[in-house]
């Protein structure tokens, strides 16, 4: 079978704008097919053109394959799109998370669309994982983004998920693609965007009500956490369905072509572990803690990398709060613990236990003062904690949110997406979040 793989000049593009593809086939001719991602993949189009062929390039330099310019057309929604690569006449099988022969787009709105929802699609975190070329972010200082991944279509760092072998961590499929079916399937209208538009300031000036991010949304530049804090100080909201969310402070070219993080000490040694070297100037919690936007940490939280954890739920604090509206929760009740709702990696807000039994946000580690935790997961002694130094409470996954000018929900938990089809709990205080802040 004659190989085939691809990549965009850029992840992001407006609808009835060009956008430069770079594709590397030994085949005379390929095919290109695209859909858009939902409950169901739609195919929008496709087109044909004649095959280059190209060696593959290093992580950290752009893989300069061969260029074809493709027209967005005007009418294409705001959305996700795999393209689809093939040497044959007909088209491949939308299939989402293969590892070649696709490569991931987001069309963004050429004009405000009206639509109050708009999505984030952490590109620099699924290429701070993509090791084509040889290398990630957790090898090198530096990645091109001008290759194979990011997404969909090239190799990732990580192992397996246990509770869902379809697809690697930090792919496309794995927490984004549920989420969006699930928003679909539900009557959430949303518009996407991706890391490089809001560090541009684009998008968040057109009439949004709400940004929703799921997953992992770790890799943040200053800029892009300056536009959504000012988005935020301007009465936007933010419901962060995920974990370990800004946790790395990276800088792009000025091309916007290649991601850098400065996680090794210049004399590091080859193969150490970044997540276990602290003093490092690109943790954000070092110098601006994210609670401060986020309301939660990845260091009061932490992960568990190898294989089955301890199953962990979250026990809701106050079940009378609108977060919990139609559930039939109760205070004291748990819930998401029998399928491991809280992990692989999640997010904390200090806190002390009140006179009642229940825990309150102290503040001493950034968080805002009026931080609610609506939801806790005391985290047990095997835990993988992400912190090394003291903290000032007791570690725990804090379900919660909080208002400053606009309100910041948090679930805590990188795996909120993966029992959103499966458990009623879940679903219903997802739909709250959204229709509320929406």
């Amino acid at each position: 079978m004659t190989g085939i793989n691809g990549y965009p000049a850029s992840p992001t593009v407006r609808a009835g704008h060009s956008i430069r593809l770079h594709i590397a086939t030994s085949a005379d001719r390929f095919r290109l097919d695209f859909y858009c991602w939902g409950s169901t993949p739609k195919h929008t189009g496709h087109i044909e053109w004649p095959g280059r062929d190209a060696a593959p390039g290093r992580y950290d330099q752009d893989w300069q394959w061969p260029a074809y310019d493709f027209l967005i057309p005007r009418d294409w929604q705001s959305g996700v799109y795999i393209g689809v690569l093939s040497t044959g006449f007909r088209p491949s099988r939308p299939v989402m998370d293969a590892r070649e022969a696709r490569f991931l787009l987001v069309v963004t709105p050429s004009v405000p669309s009206g639509r109050k929802v708009l999505y984030k699609i952490p590109v620099s975190t699924y290429h701070a994982y993509n090791t084509a070329g040889g290398g990630s972010l957790y090898s090198a200082s530096q990645v091109t983004l001008r290759r194979p991944g990011g997404g969909v279509g090239g190799p990732v760092k990580g192992l397996p998920d246990p509770y869902d072998t379809t697809s690697p961590r930090q792919t496309f499929a794995h927490w984004d693609a549920p989420f969006i079916s699930w928003m679909e399937e539900n009557g959430i209208q949303s518009d996407y965007c991706t890391d490089l538009d809001l560090d541009e300031g684009r998008l968040l000036g057109d009439g949004y009500r709400l940004l929703v991010s799921s997953g992992h949304d770790e890799y943040w530049t200053a800029q892009t956490r300056r536009n959504v804090t000012a988005f935020r100080d301007t009465g936007g909201n933010i419901a962060n369905f995920g974990a370990n969310s800004c946790w790395w402070r990276v800088s792009l070219e000025e091309d916007r072509s290649a991601l850098g993080c400065a996680k090794f000490p210049p004399d590091a040694l080859a193969g150490t572990d970044p997540d276990s070297s602290y003093g490092c100037p690109d943790h954000w919690w070092e110098s601006e803690p994210e609670n401060a936007l986020l309301g939660v940490s990845y260091r009061n939280g932490g992960g568990h990398w190898d294989g089955p954890r301890a199953p962990l739920g979250f026990t809701v604090t106050d079940a009378d709060h609108w977060v919990f509206s139609g559930t039939g929760l109760k205070t004291g009740d748990t819930f998401g613990h029998d399928r491991a709702l809280v992990g692989y990696e999640c997010d904390g807000a200090a806190y002390e236990v009140d006179g009642q039994g229940r825990p309150q946000s102290t503040g001493q580690d950034g968080t805002p003062k009026d931080f609610k935790i609506l939801g806790i997961a005391p985290l047990p002694s095997d835990w993988n904690f992400a912190a090394r130094e003291p903290i000032p409470s007791p570690r725990a996954a804090t379900l919660g949110l909080y208002t400053a000018t606009g309100t910041v929900f948090t679930a805590a938990t990188t795996d909120w997406a993966r029992l959103l089809a499966s458990d009623p709990h879940v679903a219903a205080i997802t739909h709250n979040v959204i229709t509320r802040l929406a």
